[in-house]
């Protein structure tokens, strides 16, 4: 029987549909891409990218030649721009800015076939912090309020492009739904003063039912109002904890809980397409009372339809518990 479960942070519901589960067509089979040799982002072809703005290369080489292992350009085709100021303007009852911010590409590799998560985890933790050096130099621009991580994996995932890398957005405002989990963990913080987020870590350790993986810094985990089939969040269980500080133990453990995470991932569902993206607290403010850094991982199995457009709600057809189970088999196995 269906069941309709509240995100305790957001207040969201989703509805938990098992029966749904035997309508194939629902499920997105991850198409296959053609297979190149070598793209405009592969080593040598640095000249077809706009000018880095950071890497990691070998002693002695220049910046925008051949040597490194992970490079960082700006976007060919940004969503913002690091131009001016976005002044914020009012047209009647409408509101508007200039598109300002910045869009990156951390381009993971150098070699058109490899994949992140294939590579080893001295590899995985450099390209992690790269994500913690643009996060710290983006957020010292005035007018930027929030940074993104994200990647975007496979055709269904939205990648136009095969060859391994993330991505980074900054906004000059906080976007909406990192708004709705700041407004309900500190509503959560008020009236209950305890912060949401180590009361789920506290439930999801005591129940033992959607737990993926865990190491003495984080836990992976099936949320339980998982929006989409086989959603993981892996959270920080750390109250307090600050991305753009991290430590090199923290470093370590998150390497390996997110390389065996995505590997497990991987293995289970034969090799989805995926989004994940870091949700971080703005640096401004108390939020490391009630607000901790987190992960989430989407695969995408299924398609959004109008049910789900017009109301809000998601239909999942696959309980986080099963999901966690089936995932818990091949982190093991």
């Amino acid at each position: 029987m269906s069941e309709l479960r509240e995100d305790p942070i957001t207040g969201g519901w989703v509805i938990i549909s098992p029966e749904r589960k035997g309508r194939i067509f629902d499920f997105v089979s991850q198409t296959k891409e053609k297979q190149t040799g070598e793209c405009f982002l592969c080593e040598g072809h640095e000249s077809e990218t706009p000018p880095e703005v950071f890497s990691l290369r070998k002693r002695g080489t220049k910046p925008n030649t051949p040597g490194w292992w992970v490079r960082v350009v700006p976007n060919k085709y940004p969503v913002l721009q690091i131009r001016g100021k976005p002044d914020l303007e009012k047209r009647g009852i409408y509101k508007m800015m200039r598109g300002m911010g910045a869009h990156e590409m951390i381009i993971e590799t150098p070699k058109h076939k490899e994949n992140l998560f294939s590579l080893g985890d001295k590899h995985i933790s450099q390209v992690i912090r790269v994500y913690q050096n643009r996060v710290v130099r983006l957020m010292k621009i005035p007018y930027i309020k929030y940074v993104l991580i994200f990647k975007n994996q496979g055709k269904e995932a939205g990648a136009s492009l095969r060859h391994s890398h993330s991505q980074i957005i900054a906004t000059p405002i906080i976007p909406r739904k990192v708004q709705e989990e700041l407004k309900g963990a500190k509503r959560y913080y008020n009236f209950n003063k305890r912060c949401i987020f180590c009361d789920i870590i506290a439930q999801e350790l005591t129940l033992q039912k959607r737990i993926v993986l865990e190491n003495k810094m984080f836990l992976a985990f099936t949320p339980y109002a998982s929006r989409f089939p086989y959603e993981i969040c892996i959270l920080s269980k750390k109250q307090g904890f600050v991305f753009q500080e991290i430590s090199q133990d923290e470093l370590t453990c998150l390497t390996q809980i997110l390389k065996n995470t995505i590997r497990a991932m991987n293995e289970a569902l034969s090799n989805p397409s995926y989004n994940y993206f870091f949700h971080l607290p703005p640096l401004k403010g108390e939020f490391s009372k009630y607000y901790h850094c987190h992960l989430e991982i989407i695969p995408r199995l299924t398609k959004l339809a109008g049910f789900e457009w017009g109301t809000g709600f998601y239909i999942n057809p696959v309980p986080p518990e099963e999901a966690a189970s089936k995932l818990r088999e091949r982190v093991f196995s």
